[in-house]
């Protein structure tokens, strides 16, 4: 899985500053009893509910090559409807599907 241009040309003008995030995730990561397939799903529903399309395709990505199911994916961004609401959930899944559709 190749990094996002955009996410590589951070690392170019900051290496520091993307070393240092890299890290920060690392430790959170670390930082709790949750195993990974659960941290993944926490990942996908923080993006899913704040409707941010990059952060949604990203964790999607990962969770495709980690080995969950487009239906889990799905599954994950459908538990947010009564928080966010049904069109934040469509459009959530379309860019799920998106993903899905790449990677198949």
């Amino acid at each position: 899985m190749s990094l996002p241009k955009p996410y590589v040309d951070f690392k170019e003008y900051f290496p520091e500053l993307a070393q240092a995030f890299e890290k920060l995730g690392l430790l959170c990561k670390q930082a709790g009893p949750l195993d990974g397939r659960s941290a993944r799903l926490v990942k996908l529903g923080v993006a899913v509910a704040t409707g941010s399309r990059g952060g949604i395709k990203s964790q999607a990505r990962k969770a495709i090559g980690e080995g969950f199911t487009p239906e889990e994916l799905r599954h994950a961004a459908v538990l947010a409807m009564p928080a966010i609401g049904f069109a934040s959930v469509v459009a959530a899944i379309g860019w799920i599907n998106e993903v899905v559709g790449e990677t198949a």
